[in-house]
């Protein structure tokens, strides 16, 4: 129960579904904030306190556990050190992989329960040959199983996510919550990474990296202008850039490749980003791994729409992948997600891709 409405009305409906519940918060930071600001950050001291009220509403037990140890090493430490390679990753991601589905799953499973259960919106079908899939929620506008393409079939097994399955808006979710008289029901959501509460993501990279004067080149080599660390940017980034002069014809200028190496950052044309394929690794399948090339969707950002390619997974330690048109904003370090239709098929981390006017970035 992070102190939010979903996951206060995810509990309701489980307790009502006639499972036994316990909430459970999660203390992810040694020095939590004792206030967010509007829907900046999330596992606040006010946060905990509003999962302990929701909890009494609902009338189940409630701890906080301690985690911020593991959620240090393997979220925000991970999340620092890609950022350092020149990769951008996806800390929700991480954090469904290796703490909600993994650190809390298995306390939960040593202390005797059997499932972790939360307020994300997905649905898991049970097929009637006992397999367990992943699949999108009933809302597509409302859908987060692009964060949870990571789950294996274990973590599936001990997987419910109660507000999947409904077609519901989010203002019918707040009402539901004001009618079971939880005071989370007008709370905001936290749309930021948790753990960067003001939103400054260069900012928090710079205090723990350094400032790190460099050159900003476009893609004959010529300088451009400077930064104070590659970290600051992302591929197909447009703003932010502090180049001193327009291009020759005018148009804007965009991130095209980050190398951590000599600390540069070139820059061009939007039609540079154009993307025609990537190499992708550390596959994790929901379910049996595919084998050979098959047709899927692609979703490459949590918020993006669907694309149409081709897959193929490669020794069982890549995934390659050719989009059937080019895509643009395609970055080492973030996730792709296959689909089968509605049904996750798996997920891995971008390594490397192919652009439409060079051989590969």
């Amino acid at each position: 129960m992070s102190g939010g409405v979903d996951s206060a009305v995810a509990a309701a409906r489980a307790v009502e579904a006639g499972h036994d519940v316990t909430g459970v918060h999660l203390a992810l930071s040694a020095n939590p904030r004792s206030f967010r600001t509007g829907a900046r950050g999330c596992c606040t001291i006010e946060d905990s306190r509003d999962a302990r009220r929701a909890a009494d509403v609902i009338g189940i037990p409630f701890y906080v556990w301690d985690l911020a140890d593991r959620f240090r090493q393997d979220v925000v430490d991970d999340f620092v050190a890609e950022y350092e390679a020149g990769r951008t990753p996806n800390p929700c991601l991480r954090c469904n992989e290796k703490i909600k589905f993994a650190a809390l799953l298995d306390k939960a499973l040593a202390l005797g329960f059997d499932a972790v259960c939360t307020g994300h919106y997905a649905t898991v079908v049970l097929r009637e040959d006992g397999v367990r899939e992943l699949h999108r929620a009933s809302d597509m506008a409302k859908d987060q199983s692009y964060v949870l393409g990571v789950l294996d079939e274990r973590q599936l097994a001990h997987a419910m996510f109660p507000l999947g399955d409904t077609l519901t808006t989010k203002d019918e979710i707040r009402a539901e919550a004001e009618r079971r008289g939880l005071a989370v029901a007008k709370k905001p959501d936290s749309h930021d990474i948790c753990f960067i509460a003001d939103g400054d993501t260069q900012g928090f990279l710079a205090d723990r990296l350094g400032r790190a004067e460099g050159d900003i080149v476009d893609e004959s080599g010529t300088r451009l202008g400077s930064h104070e660390g590659a970290y600051g940017f992302t591929i197909g980034q447009r703003k932010g850039l502090r180049i001193g002069h327009p291009a020759p014809d005018g148009k804007p200028r965009y991130v095209l490749d980050i190398s951590p190496v000599d600390n540069t950052v070139t820059v061009g044309p939007v039609e540079a980003l154009d993307v025609t394929g990537l190499t992708a690794i550390k596959p994790r399948w929901c379910g049996t791994a595919p084998e050979g090339p098959g047709r899927y969707t692609a979703q490459l950002r949590a918020h993006g729409g669907e694309c149409a390619v081709s897959a193929e997974p490669v020794d069982g330690a890549e995934l390659r992948v050719t989009f059937d048109e080019p895509v643009r904003g395609v970055a080492p370090g973030q996730a792709i997600v296959l689909y089968d239709g509605t049904r996750v098929v798996g997920s891995a981390t971008i390594s490397a891709t192919v652009r439409r006017t060079t051989e590969a970035a």
